[in-house]
C-alpha cells in the first residue's frame, strides 16, 4: 500500500535478506512427505521503504517470524527468507517482480501487500506460475483476472466498504458524509464502494494525490467544512490521512474521519498529533492484535522489539500455510499451488480456505472497526457483521 521513493538503480529496489547462509538437506533423494523438504525459498513482496512502508514492514516481520520458528525446529536454515522491496508503488513493482521470478528457488510469495502493486506484479507471478498469498491487498478486481496463482488471506473491499458504510450509518448516524480518495487502486476502489452504499447521504466528494505527493490539503479541508458533513471517509493511506486530520482540526472541523485498513497505523497519529487523531475510525478485515494469542505476540515482540502491527498475524499465517505445504512434500510451484486449492488451515488470525478465484471462503470473512485514542493507539471498537 504505498510509495516514497528510495529508488535504486534503474528504478528497482530489491532487498534480499537471507535467514541463513546454508540450506539443509540438499540431497533431494532424501526428501519425503514426513522428512525435511529443504533448500527452497519463500519471498515477501511489498513496501519496505516509502511513506507508507510501516504496513509493509509489519507484514514482512510476521512472515519472517514464521520461517524463523520453522527453521529453529528443523535445527538449520531449511527455508530461506527473501524480501523484495516494491516501495508499494505500481510503477516500481514490475521490475522488482521480474527480479523475483528469476530466482528459481522461490516457490511461494507472501504478498504483494498493496492493491496497486498487485495489479502490476501479479501478471508476472502468474506467468511464472509462482503461488501468492496476499495478506492485505483488498481491491475487489484482483480476483477477477483469472489468475490461478492468486490467493487473498483477508476479505476484499466488497466486505470492508459496506462495513464502513454500516458503521457511518448505524453507529455514527451521520446524515451528511463527504468521501475523498487518493486515486490509488486501493483508495479509489474502497471509496467507490462506500459511496455506492451510502447513496444520497454523500453530499460531496473529492480527490487527492497519493502519499508523498501532497502535503497541503487546504482545498479539501475547505470543501469538507463547507459541505456541512459530520463524517469524512477517506480512501487512502495513513500518511495522507494524518495530515488531513491535522488540517481539519486546525480549521475547526469537529466531525469524524474514517477510512480503511490502509489508515490503521500509528503513523496516522504521528502525522496528525495524538489529540487530533483521537476519535478517528478505521475498518480492517482483521481481528484485534490480542486475538492472535499471547504466544505469538510475545514471540513477535521478542524478535522485533515492537508489538505486532496490522496484518503481522495474517502474514505469519500465510507463511505457515506455505511451510505446511512444503513440509508435506509440495516442493514445486505447481504442487504448492495445487495444495493451496485444497487447504483448510487454522491459523492464529483466521482459518484459511480459498475459493476457485482465490478469495477467502465467505464464511471466514471478518471486519472490525478500530478507533484511535488520545495516546495515538487504534483500539478495537466493534466487529461489524457483513451480510
Amino acid at each position: 500500500m504505498r510509495q516514497v521513493l528510495a529508488r535504486a538503480i534503474g528504478g528497482v529496489a530489491i532487498i534480499g535478506l537471507l535467514a541463513g547462509s546454508a540450506a539443509c538437506n540438499k540431497d533431494t533423494s532424501s526428501d519425503t512427505a514426513t522428512g525435511s523438504n529443504c533448500g527452497y525459498k519463500l519471498a515477501f513482496f511489498g513496501a519496505l521503504t516509502g511513506p507508507a512502508a510501516n504496513l509493509g514492514v509489519n507484514i514482512s516481520q510476521g512472515f519472517e517470524l514464521a520461517i524463523t520458528q520453522f527453521n529453529e525446529k528443523k535445527g538449520s536454515t531449511c527455508i530461506e527468507v527473501v524480501k523484495f522491496d516494491s516501495q508499494g508503488a505500481a510503477e516500481v513493482a514490475p521490475g522488482v517482480a521480474r527480479s523475483l521470478v528469476a530466482d528459481k528457488k522461490i516457490i511461494g510469495i507472501v504478498g504483494p501487500a498493496f492493491s496497486g502493486e498487485s495489479e502490476a506484479a501479479d501478471p508476472i507471478f502468474e506467468e511464472a506460475g509462482i503461488p501468492t498469498i496476499s495478506p492485505s491487498a483488498t481491491r475487489v478486481s484482483l480476483s477477477t483476472k483469472g489468475w490461478k496463482t492468486f490467493h487473498r488471506a483477508v476479505a476484499n473491499d466488497d466486505a470492508q466498504g459496506p462495513a464502513a458504510a454500516a458503521y457511518i450509518k448505524d453507529t455514527l448516524k451521520a446524515e451528511k458524509v463527504f468521501v475523498a480518495d487518493d486515486q490509488s487502486a486501493y483508495g479509489a476502489g474502497l471509496a467507490d464502494v462506500v459511496k455506492q452504499k451510502l447513496g444520497a447521504t454523500v453530499v460531496a466528494s473529492d480527490k487527492t494525490e497519493g502519499d508523498g505527493k501532497q502535503t497541503d490539503f487546504s482545498a479539501l479541508v475547505q470543501k469538507v467544512v463547507s459541505s456541512g458533513a459530520t463524517a469524512l471517509f477517506y480512501g487512502g493511506y495513513y500518511a495522507n490521512a494524518g495530515l488531513i486530520r491535522k488540517q481539519l482540526t486546525t480549521a475547526g472541523w469537529k466531525g469524524t474521519l474514517l477510512g480503511g485498513d490502509g489508515m490503521k497505523d500509528p503513523g496516522l497519529a504521528k502525522a496528525a498529533g495524538n489529540a487530533a487523531a483521537a476519535g478517528t475510525v478505521v475498518t480492517c478485515p482483521c481481528s484485534p492484535a490480542e486475538a492472535a494469542g499471547e504466544e505469538f505476540n510475545n514471540a513477535f515482540k521478542t524478535k522485533w522489539g515492537v508489538p505486532a502491527g496490522t496484518y503481522s498475524d495474517v502474514a505469519y499465517d500465510a507463511a505457515n500455510v506455505f511451510l505446511q505445504g512444503i513440509e508435506a512434500g509440495n516442493t514445486t510451484t505447481e504442487k504448492l499451488n495445487e495444495y493451496l486449492s485444497t487447504v483448510n488451515y487454522k491459523g492464529i488470525a483466521n482459518t484459511y480456505k480459498w475459493t476457485a478465484t482465490g478469495e477467502l471462503d465467505p464464511t471466514l470473512i471478518k471486519v472490525w472497526a478500530f478507533k484511535f485514542d488520545d495516546a495515538g493507539v487504534d483500539k478495537a471498537d466493534v466487529e461489524i457483521k457483513v451480510s
